[in-house]
């Protein structure tokens, strides 16, 4: 971690400008300082979170995910991550989940991670498996089990499996437990799946170990009601996690960083399942597997842990990676209403985290990093932009800045 920790409740500007520039002379930031991990060089703290758009055709890429997930590498982040990829076609959310689990899915994503490469920016892939929340709708779809009207599109369900036979809720598909040969497979499906993301020319993996799906139903014991080696106390509970993080390191190469996300208690506001106390000791023990960077989400173990669920504090996450930062002694990752330049500036700043993710906020300003540079002070004359934007934009500032200064 950069700094003692401190709280989630931060009082923070609306504005996303944060300040007037009066000068060309580029300001130190804490945001735009560059963070080196492995033989991965972050340019600066931003990172762009895996966002699901289900929008691939069986697992594969397209299109849309080039000019999705370009976007962003010229909107001035250090990393863009995919979507979660599925490591095995049962292990996708929806028919439109990404995948990762053939040479074919590789091919299709090197286009993606080419154009990231060579416009700055970090090409990162989440790797994941969805467990019981397997086979659903896609969110405009009803967010929910498929049903007729899904049928109907020609998507039907698939069987689902989990730690134990329990499902999300009532009216959901109920898995079937996983024999401990059948962990182990879908562990090294995870591990193929790494070896993939290889070629395909990712920089960053994270395994999506967070919000309801496979490992994080494993960690808590609200979903995980096994009595064997991969059940009862945390130990236990924690096996598959951290064996898994230790096959993906074996395949992941060495002078590559390896994330996992987590979330970092079961439901947020409430005591019981995995709380955070869990949390750090899980970050712990993947330190001591390879892990590089523990990503702080929270919540979804029955239910959405990215759609609005009530009002939360802007950086309401931090209380999670700060504390989780200082007591595993470990670089983290802190996504969740990070909405403004000066907001994020000052949770690295204060250390609070170390990266900042920044999700659905990216689907509103593509270009947030370029634009948080500029009012922090950190690019004042456009020239980290691509080239073919800031010699246009630098012409442009004097008339704007009289506009704006009038």
């Amino acid at each position: 971690m950069l700094g003692p920790s401190g709280c989630a409740g931060l009082d923070l500007p609306i504005n996303p400008g944060g300040m007037k520039l009066t000068e060309s002379d580029p300001q130190k930031t804490a945001l735009f300082t560059p963070l080196r991990l492995r033989d991965a060089t972050f340019k600066n703290r931003v990172v762009i979170s895996p966002m699901c758009t289900y929008s691939a055709q069986d697992g594969i890429a397209n299109d849309w995910h080039q000019a999705h997930l370009g976007q962003f590498a010229l909107g001035g982040a250090a990393a863009v991550f995919t979507e979660a990829a599925a490591v095995e076609p049962r292990g996708r959310i929806t028919h439109g989940d990404l995948g990762i689990w053939s040479a074919d899915h590789a091919a299709a994503l090197k286009p993606v991670t080419s154009f990231i490469s060579r416009h700055g920016a970090l090409p990162a892939i989440q790797i994941a498996h969805a467990g019981r929340k397997a086979s659903m709708q896609r969110p405009w779809d009803g967010n929910g089990p498929m049903d007729d009207g899904d049928a109907a599109r020609g998507e039907l369900p698939w069987d689902v499996v989990a730690p134990s036979a329990e499902p999300v809720r009532e009216g959901w598909l109920m898995p079937s437990e996983l024999s401990v040969a059948e962990i182990h497979d879908i562990q090294d499906r995870f591990a193929t799946a790494a070896g993939h993301a290889v070629d395909a020319g990712f920089e960053v993996l994270e395994i999506h170990s967070a919000h309801g799906y496979l490992a994080h139903s494993f960690l808590s014991p609200t979903s995980n009601q096994r009595n064997d080696a991969y059940g009862g106390d945390r130990a236990g509970r924690m096996r598959f996690s951290l064996e898994t993080a230790e096959k993906v390191r074996a395949v992941w190469p060495a002078d590559k960083p390896l994330f996992v996300r987590i979330s970092s208690v079961d439901s947020d506001g409430v005591t019981e399942g995995w709380q955070l106390d869990d949390s750090v000791a899980l970050a712990g023990e993947l330190k001591a597997r390879g892990v590089d960077v523990v990503d702080c989400s929270s919540s979804g173990i029955s239910g959405t842990a990215t759609a609005a669920q009530g009002k939360q504090p802007l950086g309401f996450r931090t209380a999670y990676s700060s504390r989780i930062g200082t007591e595993a002694d470990i670089t983290t990752m802190v996504v969740g209403l990070v909405l403004h330049a000066a907001q994020a500036e000052q949770i690295v700043s204060d250390g609070l985290a170390d990266l900042v993710a920044i999700g659905r906020e990216a689907l509103f300003d593509p270009y947030w990093a370029r634009h948080a540079a500029y009012a922090l002070g950190a690019d004042p004359d456009f020239s980290d932009w691509p080239q073919q934007y800031g010699w246009w934009l630098t012409r442009r500032e004097p008339l704007v800045r009289e506009y704006r200064d009038a």
